[in-house]
């Protein structure tokens, strides 16, 4: 890995037109061919883009039920405490209503309901993510969502993997469909034959996918527009170089264009988790897709103090931020902008991938300095509710009226001067 003197910012966002990754056009086609053909355009291009001939997009209950019967016993149990963990923590986000009681017997409040429907997307065709169905599905039932629907794309053989229907059925969703990529997206936004259209589209995918959402927006809502994967590890001599290596090989091995940084105050670690990086490298079996990575997006950055680390991270916002240093949990306190962070030498970024109970879908492109990962909020909305008795109308209409004309605004003015004292009373 390329070893440099830090400066006060680090740089690394590769936006889809970085990446040479412009395919708009090919997904607007798609999109407008599925609102115009249905389920056709679906199988149409399950089979162009899967390899794959479906006659039926859903999956049965015999399917889910071949699944788990074939889903080795250990695993099943994994991914319910797994589920638990997750389900735990985003239990913990649930807000209530707020009830704010006025004068006059008058009040406002503010209501928290659930979207009546969600769409998941979950990646497929040649990998399996269930811990991608365990982060989306969950915080939606815990949220109320009545409806949550599954897509992925389907495997050559037609059926999904055991892996993603095993973690569907332990969190409860048994709408599940076999379609992947743009046309999947178009399905959940706009409907056909078979998929009812939701309300909100979220999860990971490829660009093709990344661009749909972006196109939908605003007939459904999305969670957002998500970029390849990042890490950022603050580290000192306390760190073991083969452990941060591995760390970061850990992000790169998700993508060509995933960034993995270390930002360290020791000369001698950062050589020595260079080294390592290489080392290690050639063995791992994802070994391409992570030397591109490292190479195009990899860097040691040297620091000349740990302060500056934190402020050159705060600025870049990463996606998840490892901190292995002798003092980690305060300064983990310092960073404000981070997807997620992870304190310590035994938090490496996995736990939460897989397992604590946080959630993995997280911002990227330094989205962290203005935006969240996803949560019980993402699958909600709040409605304000207003109600003036007519003893609290009399007392502040005149204000109101006032201040509606200070905007010009004389329809307003005479729409809250309308209501009058002696009218109301001759209704009663």
């Amino acid at each position: 890995m390329k070893i440099e003197k830090l400066t006060d910012t680090i740089s690394l966002q590769r936006s889809m037109e970085q990446a040479n990754i412009d395919h708009v056009t090919t997904v607007r086609e798609v999109i407008s061919d599925v609102k115009e053909n249905g389920d056709q355009a679906l199988f149409v291009y399950t089979e162009k883009w899967d390899g794959v001939r479906l006659s039926n997009l859903k999956v049965s209950d015999e399917e889910m039920e071949e699944a788990f019967l074939s889903f080795e016993p250990q695993l099943v149990e994994d991914l319910k405490e797994a589920a638990d963990n997750i389900r735990l923590f985003h239990e913990k986000q649930i807000r209530q209503n707020i009830d704010l009681a006025l004068e006059k017997n008058s009040y406002i409040q503010y209501r928290i309901s659930p979207l009546d429907a969600v769409g998941l997307y979950v990646p497929g065709g040649t990998a399996a993510y269930p811990s991608s169905v365990l982060m989306n599905a969950i915080p939606a039932l815990v949220a109320g969502v009545n409806r949550v629907v599954i897509v992925s794309p389907p495997s050559k053989n037609g059926k999904l993997p055991a892996s993603v229907l095993v973690a569907a059925k332990i969190a409860g969703i048994t709408e599940i469909y076999k379609v992947g990529g743009a046309q999947a997206i178009a399905a959940l936004a706009y409907g056909t034959e078979s998929i009812k259209p939701v309300d909100k589209i979220t999860g990971p995918g490829n660009s093709y996918v990344a661009l749909a959402k972006r196109e939908v927006f605003g007939k459904v809502a999305i969670d957002m527009i998500a970029g390849p994967s990042e890490i950022a590890i603050i580290a000192d001599d306390t760190a073991f170089a083969d452990e941060v290596a591995a760390d970061l090989l850990a992000q790169a091995e998700h993508d060509p264009f995933a960034s993995s940084v270390l930002i360290t105050t020791s000369e001698r670690l950062a050589q020595k988790v260079s080294d390592e990086v290489e080392r290690q490298l050639q063995l791992l079996p994802r070994e391409e897709i992570a030397r591109a990575s490292i190479e195009n997006y990899g860097r040691i950055y040297l620091a000349e103090s740990l302060q500056q680390a934190v402020k050159a991270t705060n600025e870049l916002a990463p996606e998840h931020l490892e901190i292995i240093t002798e003092n980690a949990k305060e300064l983990s306190e310092q960073i404000r902008h981070a997807g997620a962070i992870f304190i310590g030498r035994y938090s490496s970024e996995p736990v939460g991938d897989y397992f604590a109970g946080t959630n993995h879908v997280l911002p990227t492109n330094s989205t962290a300095r203005f935006s969240s990962g996803l949560n019980i909020d993402d699958f909600v909305k709040k409605t304000s509710v207003v109600y003036y008795s007519k003893e609290m109308w009399q007392e502040q209409y005149p204000k109101i009226a006032r201040l509606a004309r200070l905007e010009q605004l004389e329809g307003h003015a005479r729409s809250v001067e309308s209501r009058s004292w002696e009218k109301g009373l001759l209704n009663d």
